[in-house]
């Protein structure tokens, strides 16, 4: 019966009585598979790289190019919004650690995969932690959803959670920041008053157009919020609209914070609706 020893001896015996060519075709087999494995690891473990600026971080996987001109673009929009809206005066906005975050996907599949958005998502604003996650898709992201998202992130900043701020303003000071859609809204505006489908200033107060489904409602809205926004903006300057903005900030109600702000234009809400359909009919002519 062969011993503990034996059996040890015997098993190197074997292994030594393998032809030495044919170890090596297994060592390096061994090696190429174990490389493969790493490479495959590599792949599907790839680390966030980061650049800053003075106001954000930008994060990426691949296309460091990208991600510079993302950089780049998120300073233009941060000092055009924050001026537009009043706020460049706002003390240390976003600066050192409070850094606005940027996340940068690879790809569409591995945005959704990895935020767990739906299917028509292409981006996604946390207020709270003050980060934009997307993906690379080029001019979109540069022009439509950076400065959209950016606004977003920048109104909440300033006007908390707190007040009573209308959900349209909000969506409006976020479109408002799009430039190619101040144009368009004008024409849009137009028609739906011209066919009397303006919803009226109450509806908006009261609307969550997010749990709504009807693209015709939808639209609707949006284009009214944006609409809204031009109005005070372009109507009364920046300056009354921070105002404005600063009120509802501190607590005050919608129709408060409007009298206080334009004292002797718009004292309430229905003021509010009035002056903005006359604007509206105004810029038509």
């Amino acid at each position: 019966m062969d011993t503990a020893y034996d059996k040890k001896l015997s098993s190197q015996q074997r292994l030594l009585t393998i032809p030495v060519g044919f170890r090596f075709s297994i060592i390096c087999f061994l090696f190429s598979i174990l490389y493969f494995l790493c490479s495959v690891t590599t792949a599907y473990s790839q680390e966030w790289q980061e650049i800053k600026s003075e106001h954000f971080i930008v994060y990426f996987i691949s296309d460091k190019d990208f991600a510079k001109d993302v950089l780049l673009r998120s300073e233009i929009y941060y000092k055009r919004i924050a001026s537009e809206l009043g706020y460049q005066r706002y003390s240390e906005f976003w600066t050192w650690d409070r850094r606005v975050k940027i996340y940068i996907h690879p790809s569409r599949e591995s945005f959704l995969k990895e935020t767990g958005q739906p299917d028509w998502s292409e981006g996604v604003a946390k207020y709270h932690e003050k980060t934009i996650v997307s993906y690379a898709w080029s001019d979109g992201f540069l022009k439509m959803l950076l400065p959209h998202e950016l606004a977003h992130l920048i109104f909440r900043d300033y006007v908390g959670f707190k007040g009573e701020v209308p959900l349209w303003l909000d969506e409006g000071v976020a479109q408002w920041m799009e430039p190619h859609k101040r144009k368009q809204i004008k024409v849009v505006i137009r028609r739906l008053a011209e066919n009397q489908r303006l919803l009226s200033l109450n509806q908006m107060m009261m609307l969550d157009i997010r749990k709504r489904s009807d693209p015709d409602l939808v639209q609707t809205y949006y284009v009214q919020a944006v609409s809204l926004v031009d109005f005070l903006i372009t109507r009364y300057n920046a300056s009354r609209f921070n105002s404005f903005c600063r009120q509802l900030r501190d607590g005050k109600s919608i129709e408060d914070s409007l009298k206080f702000a334009y004292p002797v234009s718009i004292r309430s809400i229905k003021d509010l609706e009035e002056k903005w359909q006359k604007y509206i009919m105004e810029e038509k002519e």
